[in-house]
């Protein structure tokens, strides 16, 4: 799917109903993207009123599986989603504020992206996750940390 379809025309060309718990889902990751299940649940209930999780939560899976959410889970933090689908983009999180950013996928030597066996597996994609620490939280941390 192109990020630059509407969402309604996103569900009709995977072949999905469109809904308005779908449509709301995919407007607040695309504003917000990266965000919990919880997120996007307070959103569409702001949004549309009583929303139960268990149907967002149905809606982010049936999303996924069709194509039109990334599912990502990095170390120690409630899985996340996302429009952004379709190329082999990475993530840099920030170790103290949490914040995530899509980074283009890497290249070279460093961190080693070539597999030494693959186990007879046809690689088709790497996940590879940066870890440090943003801007922001690297201004206002004591410099002892």
């Amino acid at each position: 799917m192109t990020a630059t379809m509407a969402p309604h025309e996103q569900l009709r060309a995977a072949g999905l109903r469109v809904t308005a718990a779908r449509l709301a889902t995919l407007e607040i990751l695309g504003e917000h993207p990266h965000s919990t299940a919880e997120f996007v649940a307070s959103g569409v209930r702001e949004r549309l009123g009583g929303v139960s999780i268990q149907t967002v939560y149905d809606v982010l899976r049936v999303c996924a599986t069709h194509g039109l959410l990334r599912k990502i889970e990095p170390a120690g933090s409630p899985v996340r989603y996302e429009t952004r689908t379709g190329d082999n983009h990475h993530h840099l999180v920030c170790r103290n504020c949490g914040r995530i950013v899509d980074i283009d996928c890497v290249v070279g030597a460093s961190p080693c992206l070539d597999h030494d066996d693959d186990h007879g597996f046809v690689v088709d994609e790497a996940e590879v996750t940066f870890w440090g620490v943003c801007n922001s939280c690297r201004t206002t941390l004591p410099n002892d940390q």
